[in-house]
């Protein structure tokens, strides 16, 4: 057996590359340790194979705690055999959110799970959250993929969130597609509007869906990821994380792990930022080893997953058009950079299906670059100083990515 820990990301990036020599498909799965450990079958009916490993999603009380890395040695895998390397992984995280629930600490983790006499506070302060949840909008761009905007509607309707509309923003369609999946399938649901943006690019239909949008908060998901039934309550409670957040991020686990190429992605980061929530700013919060701090704005989060507050979005012209790839990492630099402070929630959660073959992914890959080099370039035009300050950080900024003895690489 292996683990990842969300404590040791460089641990887990080398275990994965190490995987890809010896390549073996993950099932994708989740425990919830507030009920009894189940029985994890190698075996899973919706890819009809059967799996030497998993990867799986472990949480206490729905809370997302971190991921750990079961093998399977034969069809099944039984509590017992995977209970006490949960623990050994996960048990200081076991422990931290059984204090914030005021609950007695753990020394092991027993087969029955953490069972609970109580609603746990940490349900509880949900629920009176609950009791007074801003008003969202949820802006989906698409373009010609009707199938994926299907499955993603019926995913957010089934959000536990009490007051939400769904945008779909349909990006310079080759046909009516879209617009008739909604007016057919979609007609007795008045929180789903449909509305249409000729001019293509991503940023372009996210700028529509912030115009038209009616919420004090505009969360953003692509059309193809799978969505956590608390994504929006976990969004929204980000921005009370700190005073002046405008921008909340979540987290975005791999929807699979099937191929070569969907490992390589993970096994360089992935687009999880961890399991640890994260304030970002010009003062205070700034991270530890980050010398290119604020300038690798790609550990802000993505905008496959990201919310912001209207108000702060509209003053500032929404997402720039101008960019073919990477409004969504510009828009997060630049809500640091004009001193407000950014929230990254890894409860927030959607699930992302990476690329399964090489091509697309070094077409992404490259599509990346050009983004990051796009708003770098339009960072130093806009305020020329920031050349100089940029120039003083890249020779540590080596040393940090590719020395053995950097803190990144300890």
């Amino acid at each position: 057996m292996s683990v990842i820990t969300p404590s040791l990301p460089r641990q887990a990036q080398d275990a994965h590359e190490a995987q890809i020599s010896e390549f073996a498909p993950m099932r994708m799965l989740d425990i919830e340790l507030s009920e009894p450990l189940p029985v994890l079958f190698a075996f899973d009916r919706k890819t009809v194979q059967f799996y030497q490993r998993a990867l799986c999603l472990v949480r206490l009380h729905t809370h997302p705690l971190g991921l750990v890395e079961l093998h399977f040695a034969g069809d099944e895998l039984r509590p017992q055999e995977y209970a006490g390397l949960i623990w050994e992984v996960l048990g200081p995280y076991i422990n931290s959110h059984l204090q914030q629930d005021g609950l007695a600490p753990l020394s092991a983790l027993n087969v029955t799970g953490v069972p609970s006499s109580s609603t746990p506070r940490c349900i509880e302060e949900r629920e009176r959250f609950l009791e007074h949840a801003p008003f969202i909008s949820v802006i989906v761009p698409t373009r010609n993929r009707p199938d994926l905007v299907q499955r993603c509607l019926d995913e957010l309707l089934g959000l536990r969130y009490p007051n939400y509309e769904i945008i779909i923003v349909d990006n310079a369609p080759k046909d009516e597609a879209t617009a008739d999946l909604i007016k057919q399938a979609y007609a007795d649901k008045p929180q789903i509007r449909y509305v249409r943006e000729d001019r293509p690019g991503v940023a372009n239909a996210r700028n529509r869906g912030m115009h038209v949008a009616q919420g004090s908060i505009l969360a953003y998901v692509d059309d193809d990821v799978t969505i956590d039934p608390h994504l929006l309550t976990d969004l929204a409670r980000g921005f009370d994380a700190a005073q002046n957040v405008v921008c909340v991020t979540g987290n975005i686990l791999p929807l699979e792990l099937e191929t070569p190429a969907q490992f390589l992605l993970e096994g360089y980061g992935g687009y999880s930022k961890g399991f640890a929530q994260q304030i970002f700013d010009l003062k205070e919060h700034r991270p530890a080893n980050e010398p290119l701090y604020p300038y690798t704005a790609g550990h802000f989060g993505a905008g496959a997953n990201m919310a912001f507050k209207a108000a702060y979005l509209r003053s500032v012209g929404g997402f720039d058009n101008r960019f073919e790839f990477g409004s969504d990492i510009e828009a997060l630099f630049q809500v640091v950079v004009r001193g407000y402070r950014l929230v990254y929630e890894p409860t927030a959660l959607v699930r992302h299906p990476h690329y399964r073959d090489y091509a697309k992914l070094k077409k992404v890959v490259y599509n990346y670059g050009v983004g990051m080099t796009a708003y770098l370039t339009k960072a130093m035009l806009d305020r020329p100083s920031r050349l100089l300050e940029l120039i003083t950080k890249i020779p540590y900024g080596i040393y940090f990515v590719l020395s053995s003895k950097s803190p990144k690489n300890q």
